[in-house]
């Protein structure tokens, strides 16, 4: 161990950033190392991923929280809130501060996170951020000099949300551009709560990066039974604008390059996020569609600044003779991922600073499981999901390839807004799509996990969502069966803080960090903690 100790700073105080924070407490109270946290938002770190479900009503603001800033405070860890980083000056190591300090650091961390993208319409004015030089005053470390206009909003932060929740509360129609998974919640939270939603986007169907055409238009027909308005092949190309009665210019319709005019109270962009990225550019840190660190989450041209979360884009450093070619892959935009980075970080720092042996490397990133949680829809998707049925089957052995030839399996019913598709290669699945039917869902999701062969007759697993439905048949209750893939929490963990007398889905979220991610496994840990209720109560008899 030094004696002095690691100066270790942390630019943001995010859902990523403060894990990071949590899981160095340890090394910070030993007074090994000193910990110093910037972060731009004044309030405590809160969970982005669950604000949509704070925009509409249905969390209150404590529900976010996701961390003990208190205790942090208490273990010794310096908090700088509302204070924006403008400066990295590597040659002295040393980080400017909005408000003309200078912090001296050993290792810096950015968990920078990422921004919301505002789309090329006329009325709206696009920031150009790759050169500029990130604002003193950290409230405008998103719109800079280019506020959106009245009326219009994205949904990052607690200000946004409230702008949505003023407009839900008040019964005014929401017109959300772009169908991804974040614009789909909001208008399906939005529509649950009595409110008028209307979602516009460019392609033939929501949710298009991470379904097939078959579930994606399962999913609008679902929406719109729902009530939600789907407005799909239309490219928006600018905005109409009314005046208040104090003159200033308020949002009144999205006009698509149709000619159609699609008019609204309020305009929620949920086209996209992109990293955050201008602070390391400046400091001459390389940069792709993230910080580029490799796969010990280290800067590629300095060993002594790291990135975790949104804004890191792991990728193995070039070597002399490589192709200059931006790398492959981004951030993942998902906080599972996020939280392994930092957690993985932190252990590393802690080895490091306490002379102990190096932590295993960082596991690669499985594919991610994406959910949309809105009530009485339920979608999964994971891996590839491209293929389709009818494609020709080509021997990919005989064609010179040594993977064997993708399989697709499919059943719907759009009707009653049910729909399967499985991707399998040599029986192995290698993707699927899953709406409507949450326990097929959860089948499905561990035989991936597991790389587990399908049975031969695929309609088999069709049957979890049946009249005929026995938990004993399938293994989505073994113990080892993720529920929580945000943080990597299985059924016996579940089951285990249960039989402690956990036995509440907020209990468990509190004893194993089970679904304080995305939030969208609560349903499973619900089905798990009822099984073990049932358990309980037939061996008691």
């Amino acid at each position: 161990m030094s004696e002095q100790p690691e100066r270790i700073v942390l630019v943001g105080y995010g859902p990523v950033g403060a894990r990071f924070v949590e899981e160095l407490l340890p090394l910070v109270r030993q007074g090994a190392a000193t910990l110093t946290v910037v972060g731009a938002e004044s309030a405590d770190a809160y969970n982005r991923v669950l604000i949509a479900e704070y925009a509409v009503g249905n969390a209150d603001r404590e529900s976010l929280d996701i961390t003990d800033t208190l205790a942090a405070r208490e273990a010794g860890v310096h908090l700088r809130r509302g204070v924006g980083v403008t400066a990295i000056l590597r040659s002295r190591r040393v980080v400017s501060l909005s408000d003309g300090t200078l912090l001296p650091y050993d290792r810096l961390v950015l968990a920078t996170g990422a921004r919301a993208n505002i789309p090329t319409l006329d009325g709206v004015t696009r920031v150009r951020r790759d050169r500029q030089i990130p604002p003193t005053d950290a409230a405008t470390l998103d719109t800079s000099g280019a506020p959106l206009p009245r009326g219009v909003t994205v949904l990052r932060d607690l200000d946004d949300a409230e702008r949505v929740l003023a407009a839900v509360t008040a019964g005014k129609r929401i017109v959300v551009l772009g169908a991804g998974v974040l614009g789909m919640e909001i208008a399906l939270a939005a529509a649950a709560a009595g409110g008028e939603a209307c979602v516009v986007y460019h392609g033939e169907i929501p949710m298009a990066r991470n379904l097939d055409r078959g579930g994606g238009s399962v999913l609008a027909r679902s929406a719109r039974r729902a009530g939600v308005t789907m407005v799909n092949h239309s490219r928006a190309e600018s905005l109409l604008f009314h005046q208040d009665d104090d003159g200033v210019d308020r949002f009144d319709a999205l006009i698509c390059a149709d000619g159609k005019q699609i008019h609204g109270d309020l305009l929620l962009l949920s086209c996209g996020v992109g990293a955050r990225t201008e602070l390391a550019q400046l400091a001459g840190l390389p940069v792709s569609t993230g910080i580029l660190v490799d796969e010990n989450l280290q800067s590629w041209t300095d060993a002594r600044i790291y990135a975790i979360g949104d804004c890191a884009h792991v990728a193995a450093a070039p070597r002399a003779g490589d192709s200059t070619a931006p790398p492959a892959g981004g951030p993942s935009g998902l906080i599972g991922p996020g939280w392994r980075q930092a957690d993985w970080l932190a252990a590393r720092f802690t080895a490091a600073v306490l002379g102990r042996p190096d932590t295993a490397a960082l596991a690669a990133s499985a594919s991610a499981v994406v959910m949309l949680k809105a009530e009485g829809i339920d979608v999964v998707s994971v891996g590839n999901t491209s293929a389709d049925p009818w494609d020709l089957s080509v021997d990919d052995h005989a064609a010179g390839f040594a993977s064997a030839p993708l399989h697709v399996s499919q059943w719907a019913d759009p009707e009653h807004g049910r729909y399967v598709k499985m991707v399998t290669r040599d029986g192995i699945l290698d993707g699927f799509v899953c709406i409507g039917m949450p326990r097929t869902a959860a089948e499905l999701t561990l035989l991936f996990e597991r790389g587990s062969e399908l049975p031969a007759d695929r309609s088999v697993l069709l049957r979890y969502d049946g009249p005929d439905y026995e938990p004993e048949a399938g293994s989505a209750f073994a113990r080892d069966a993720t529920v929580c893939w945000c943080n990597g929490v299985t059924v016996g963990a579940i089951a285990d803080s249960a039989e402690a007398g956990i036995t509440t889905i907020a209990g468990i979220g509190a004893a194993t960090r089970a679904g304080t991610g995305c939030g969208g496994c609560k349903a499973r840990i619900g089905d798990v903690l009822e099984r073990f209720a049932a358990a309980t109560a037939e061996s008691a008899s």
